[in-house]
């Protein structure tokens, strides 16, 4: 497989030239050795360098006097490539008269709100429409107009470990974090051994590379 640009970054250092030569090892339902080490060298990198670290330094270096903002906004560009990732989808931006091909999606809603109310440990606090309000008065807000709406804050952390609270209208960015570190714990576990997460992995990266 040849790509446009062979020297596109796509993890770190790593190219779409090095995807190429290393997507030929991975074999579905193949050795759970290589799928580590597609994890840890593609997806793994990928999110460390291009969002985890980032979150990390706002969080160790924070004043409490607007970070969560930037933190929750770079949480809520995650969110959707974790989802696309396990769905093995790709974005696409539809014209008039244009129809999406297999594995391409166009509404970034339905994809986020499937993440927070499909997936461990998001489901046991997101139902359908809470889902559908923090994408619409969280992610959007803070990605077009650099803030929340419908009055919801944006606090540090909750003692008891708490991510949302619907009453209140408070996100807990340091929580959330927790909990989406679980969640790739989890991916990190399962991929490996499930044929369909590879299948989807493979779609995903592909598409990064053109």
């Amino acid at each position: 497989m040849s790509y446009h640009d062979a020297n596109l970054y796509i993890a770190g250092w790593k190219t779409a030239a090095d995807w190429a030569a290393f997507r030929g090892t991975l074999v579905i339902g193949g050795d759970a050795g290589t799928w580590q080490r597609a994890f840890q060298e593609y997806f793994r990198d990928r999110l460390d360098l291009r969002y985890l670290n980032p979150i990390r330094i706002l969080q160790e270096h924070g004043t409490f006097q607007g970070e969560g903002f930037s933190i929750l906004a770079i949480q809520s560009t995650l969110i959707e490539f974790l989802e696309s990732t396990v769905q093995g989808v790709n974005y696409r931006y539809l014209r008039p008269g244009e129809k999406l091909g297999p594995y391409e999606y166009s509404s970034s809603s339905e994809v986020f709100a499937s993440f927070l109310r499909n997936r461990h440990p998001f489901a046991r606090d997101f139902d359908e429409a809470l889902a559908r309000e923090f994408y619409r008065e969280i992610r959007c807000g803070l990605l077009h107009e650099a803030r929340t709406k419908g009055e919801w804050k944006v606090w540090a952390e909750a003692p008891d470990g708490t991510v949302v609270d619907r009453a209140k209208r408070i996100v807990y960015r340091n929580n959330f974090q927790d909990v989406l570190d679980q969640f790739i714990r989890w991916y990190e576990a399962a991929l490996p051994h499930d044929a369909g997460l590879q299948e989807a992995f493979i779609r995903k990266f592909n598409n990064l590379c053109e």
